[in-house]
């Protein structure tokens, strides 16, 4: 069973750690505007697994790249661990992803000159506070936990797929994030090692409290998490999950 969003009658609920209200994106084409979705209301709560489905073009990457503040919707409103970034500016908004979000890609994104020890610790080295030697105990710790301890030197190019997968995790997680953003993080592994990735991301959800917000065409995975939004004709329906999870303070 699932509930097609009704924006005019729906409950006010307690606002999450990230809060949209009549979320709208439009693209303006030369003789026309394309509208990717309008007036979406969606509140995911600290701690939770949210899944976002949809066909390709749905603009369900586009949806995501707006809650993790990478892009700005057309109007609306949004609210990430109880900061307003509606009218941060680019710079604004890359200090909310510094101190709150972490990110896994489908391509991993890992630089390919860099070992994985150096990549998990990229994120630090934005930090202003800085120091080598605390961030490769952070890193080595997260890379045991991962399961690639022994890969810790090695570059990605020897690295298999669900290897630099891993260590795009580790890296996500090195600056304690409260929210990790997954662009479809298993479509470009094979079935098994999806299935690994996808076991590890659920455990350090679990461990670290971290809310988990995913995109992918996976329903078996979506099915999994504790909330599954399917994002169809642009508008967003929720299908009813059998399953509950406590909040997590931000």
């Amino acid at each position: 069973m699932s509930k097609v969003q009704d924006n005019s009658t729906s409950p006010i609920m307690p606002q999450g750690i990230i809060s949209a209200q009549q979320l709208t994106q439009k693209i303006e084409l030369p003789h026309q505007t394309l509208t990717i979705f309008e007036n979406l209301n969606l509140n995911i709560q600290a701690g939770e697994q949210v899944a976002i489905t949809g066909r390709s073009g749905s603009g369900k990457s586009t949806l995501l790249g707006i809650l993790a503040t990478l892009d700005q919707a057309s109007s609306g409103q949004l609210t990430v661990c109880g900061e307003s970034v509606t009218h941060l500016n680019e710079e604004q908004r890359a200090l909310v992803r510094l101190k709150h979000i972490g990110f896994v890609f489908q391509s991993f994104q890992l630089l390919p000159h860099l070992s994985a020890l150096e990549n998990v610790m990229l994120p630090l080295r934005l930090q202003p506070d800085f120091h080598y030697a605390d961030a490769e105990q952070k890193a080595l710790k997260l890379l045991v936990k991962v399961g690639l301890e022994r890969q810790s030197q090695q570059t990605p190019k020897v690295l298999s797929g669900g290897e630099q997968q891993r260590v795009a995790i580790a890296r996500a997680l090195i600056s304690a994030p409260k929210i990790i953003f997954a662009d479809e993080p298993t479509g470009n592994l094979d079935a098994h090692t999806a299935q690994e990735i996808e076991q590890l991301l659920f455990e350090l959800n679990q461990e670290m409290g971290t809310t988990l917000v995913l995109v992918t065409h996976d329903a078996d995975l979506a099915k999994q998490c504790q909330r599954h939004f399917e994002l169809k004709d642009g508008q967003l329906i929720e299908h009813q999950q059998h399953s509950h999870v406590e909040a997590v303070s931000c």
